[in-house]
């Protein structure tokens, strides 16, 4: 009996992360109208608000998960919340570690890294005014580095041709840093692209 009891848990666990595959297509409206798999529905919504670095949704959508699911779900369902409130709260090295405990690949270093820059950027809601002030005089002095980049690739581009004043030289430099930026944005996504697709051939 209890051998019987065993193999249903491990039937209905491998149910319930079989619908988190199938579900994770649906849109949120369909994954908050969704009734059989509501924790693992629950659980997508997290990720997602997660992935926004909403940590109020996050942790929202993760207790109702919790507070959805069977006994034997709740331990796999807890850790993954601790994986998407890190995620939410830009806190990487908590990331990693509760990424680890899932069993599953924790991020490489560079995109810790990135995290962490973000976190220093734009600090998650709640945190104190200091770091938020810290958080916008980081923001002016990259835009400040990026225009002098910028008027020093102006300048020297300009050289042959006479040069050029700074009204006209910051002008141009902006625009090659947009220009940059947009280059690597795209490089960026087709690289995650990629790599998602690899990640899910594999």
């Amino acid at each position: 009996m209890a051998r019987q009891r065993q193999q249903q848990m491990r039937v209905e666990q491998r149910g319930g992360m079989a619908a988190m595959q199938q579900l994770e297509s649906r849109s949120n409206e369909e994954l908050e109208a969704e009734t059989r798999y509501k924790s693992a529905a629950l659980a997508i919504l997290g990720a997602r608000a997660a992935e926004r670095y909403d940590a109020r949704a996050t942790r929202a959508y993760y207790q109702r998960a919790i507070a959805a699911a069977r006994p034997q779900e709740r331990l796999q369902l807890r850790r993954m919340a601790d994986a998407s409130i890190a995620l939410a709260e830009r806190r990487a090295g908590d990331l990693r570690d509760a990424v680890t405990r899932l069993g599953q690949e924790p991020p490489s270093n560079r995109q810790l890294f990135m995290l962490r820059v973000m976190g220093l950027l734009a600090p998650p809601p709640g945190s104190s005014a200091l770091l938020r002030v810290r958080g916008f005089a980081i923001v002016i002095g990259i835009v400040v580095v990026l225009l002098a980049v910028g008027l020093g690739i102006a300048e020297l581009v300009s050289l042959p041709f006479g040069g050029v004043g700074i009204g006209g030289g910051l002008l141009i430099g902006l625009l090659i840093i947009i220009v940059v930026i947009g280059v690597m944005a795209v490089f960026g996504r087709r690289r995650q692209a990629r790599a998602r697709a690899r990640a899910a051939a594999g």
